[in-house]
């Protein structure tokens, strides 16, 4: 499932597939179906005028991370802080050494500004390498070089390391967290992602106040035509468009019971 996911984004993310209908379109008219060729040509200059020019991205990225508001205060008695992966740079930090953060540093920023507000509360970093090749440090293991460089201990880290995917970050953590002994606790994610975490946590039963991070728009976003930032408008709409390619995917195979989650738990 893993590798057919990964092969599957490669080819449907927008510009992947503007490229494969280009190509299909060029292929067509050389093999005399003109009127086919100038068909798929066409879908793919619509698909990149959607994403470089207009704010749609924006748009359906901003309607996943108004989904689960961050409370105004953190709650009482959290015990322990879930973070899950995808911060990290991990080839660049394979070859160059270090730690080096991707878009998603608010991830690990705002767990330690949590972790030293609450002292008592643990930390459960959940996050191994989801590259292809598998050979790279994931984020649970870059976290023990990153936590106690800003004074906290070891004794507090609680590393969840195998998993690639984020149904993986779920299922893995919930037998950490029985182990531990650990309820009451904080989800740590990007906010356009917590829609599809907090469904899959739902699902197995894990009972987590989301606590979204690293937003990526304004929240006021409307659609319309934007020229002035087409590679933004590009890199947006990829994220938007996969993250709601996965939301569909858990609640079609069952991992989640509703393909939006809401605040109201079922």
């Amino acid at each position: 499932m893993f590798l057919l996911s990964k092969i599957f984004w490669l080819l449907a993310q927008p510009l992947s597939l503007a490229f494969a209908l280009v190509l299909s379109g060029f292929v067509s008219v050389v093999a005399g179906y003109q009127r086919l060729g100038l068909v798929l040509s066409g879908l793919a200059a619509l698909i990149l005028f959607i994403a470089l020019f207009t704010t749609t991205g924006s748009v359906l990225l901003q309607k996943l991370e108004n989904r689960f508001p961050r409370p105004p205060a953190l709650p009482a008695d959290v015990s322990c802080l879930i973070v899950l992966g995808g911060a990290l740079e991990n080839e660049v930090m394979a070859t160059r050494g270090g730690i080096e953060f991707n878009q998603a540093a608010d991830r690990f920023i705002e767990a330690l500004r949590i972790a030293r507000l609450l002292p008592a509360a643990r930390i459960l970093v959940s996050g191994g390498d989801g590259s292809l090749s598998g050979s790279f440090d994931g984020d649970a293991e870059a976290a023990e070089r990153f936590f106690p460089e800003f004074g906290i201990s070891l004794d507090r880290l609680i590393r969840e390391d195998a998993s690639r995917t984020t149904f993986e970050n779920a299922a893995n953590t919930k037998a950490l967290l029985a182990q531990n002994g650990l309820s009451n606790c904080l989800l740590i994610t990007s906010a356009f992602h917590m829609p599809r975490a907090i469904g899959l946590f739902r699902n197995l039963g894990i009972a987590v106040t989301p606590w979204a991070t690293d937003y990526r728009t304004t929240g006021k976003a409307s659609p319309g035509l934007d020229f002035t930032q087409p590679a933004l408008n590009a890199q947006l709409t990829t994220t938007a468009v996969r993250e709601w390619i996965g939301l569909a995917a858990y609640s079609l195979t069952g991992r989640t019971s509703a393909l939006f989650p809401s605040v109201e738990s079922p």
